[in-house]
């Protein structure tokens, strides 16, 4: 419901937590646990998101189209920092922020309404938010992306690095030296990298998961770097740099091997209709840190990591797509899977608090954040 503002006086956008039962996961899953200051750290580089949705196609030269699908949120690094806070785990960002309208947006968002420790960020005077501009059509979408040169490297923190029981970092470019320091005192360091554009997959990459103890790539980057053909024979290769490794495989769902446990799973994807599968793997990912931090077995990772990401799927919100504990206990209602299917994720059950909310939050079309106050719903969880 749209809200009135006094004549003359610019609308205060509310900041309210979409995902107030984080908290209370969180607390669940630390009981009992050591008095680490936060669960992840990350660092990287955050985008302005601005996903349009529901058209008919790209615009041709001098034409112009219309739609009524627009989403804002955070994006780039943001999209998995999100998708771990919301799961209720502490999550520390070191990242540079734009000066600009932007990048108080990100900043606010990130840190007042998702919970993301901001401590180790920095404002940068005079440098431009990164944006991109995605346009999905025909199950497909197209991209545009602004930025400038990052002012210094996000991996130059500027003081010691945090007290964390996890770190995540992109193994596409040098582990930074903070990651190497964590992982010394008792840090568990997962890692994922991009898509390599230049199509090289060169070897050196591969040396990096020396400092690794979890690599998630997609299917495609991990027969690349590996020059299998199939991801299981990639997962095979991995295993022998690295102490666990997970390949994803979209649709298709994960395998993973725990080489210190000698387990080894393979898990279906959770088989709900997929409407945008963008940042997907990042929420998979955060799906699988919650999981390994509460000290579940393999198959079980996979099984939480996948409904996650497929819940995610599910909608066109960028970050802000990233499921709460409330849309979780909900699916256990929905009637889109069977019976035997939801038998497989009761597991989760223990981990679910009592107040979770069910009710959707996803990107909006401006910048902007939705009134949340009253919207409470009745607890819902898997049978």
């Amino acid at each position: 419901m749209t809200q009135q503002t006094a004549t003359g006086r610019a609308p205060e956008p509310s900041l309210a937590d979409p995902c107030a039962e984080r908290e209370p996961a969180g607390e669940r899953l630390r009981a009992g646990g050591g008095g680490r200051v936060l669960d992840v750290f990350l660092s990287g580089q955050v985008f302005m998101d601005m996903i349009f949705t529901g058209l008919p196609g790209l615009p041709p030269p001098g034409t112009e189209i219309v739609t009524d699908g627009l989403g804002s949120a955070p994006g780039g690094v943001a999209n998995i920092a999100v998708a771990m806070s919301r799961l209720g785990l502490r999550v520390g960002l070191a990242a540079p922020f734009g000066d600009d309208m932007f990048g108080a947006y990100l900043w606010s968002t990130l840190a007042e309404q998702e919970g993301v420790d901001l401590g180790l960020s920095r404002r940068v005077r005079g440098w431009s938010t990164p944006v991109t501009v995605s346009m999905a059509y025909d199950s497909d979408r197209s991209m545009v992306t602004f930025a400038k040169p990052v002012p210094s490297s996000p991996d130059d923190l500027g003081a010691p690095p945090p007290d964390a029981r996890a770190c995540f970092v992109d193994v596409g470019r040098p582990v930074p030296p903070w990651a190497a320091e964590m992982r010394a005192g008792g840090t568990l360091v997962f890692g994922d990298l991009g898509w390599d554009h230049t199509g090289a997959w060169p070897a050196e990459v591969l040396d990096r998961l020396a400092h690794v103890d979890v690599f998630l790539p997609n299917a495609a980057e991990a027969m690349a770097y590996t020059r299998t053909d199939a991801p299981a024979d990639a997962a095979e290769a991995l295993a022998e740099r690295v102490p666990v490794v997970v390949v994803k495989r979209g649709g298709d769902g994960a395998i993973a091997i725990d080489g210190e446990t000698g387990e080894r799973a393979e898990v279906g994807a959770l088989p709900v209709e997929a409407l945008d599968p963008t940042g997907a793997g990042d929420v998979f990912a955060a799906g699988f840190v919650f999981a390994a931090l509460a000290g579940l077995p393999l198959a079980e990772r996979l099984r939480f990591a996948n409904l996650c990401a497929g819940l995610s799927v599910r909608h066109r919100s960028g970050s802000l797509g990233s499921p709460c504990w409330g849309e979780i206990a909900a699916f256990g209602e929905s009637g889109e899977v069977s019976e035997a299917v939801l038998a497989e994720y009761a597991f989760i059950v223990p981990f679910i608090p009592d107040a979770a909310d069910d009710s959707p939050v996803r990107a909006e079309p401006t910048l902007r954040k939705q009134q949340m106050a009253g919207r409470r719903a009745a607890p819902r969880r898997p049978a």
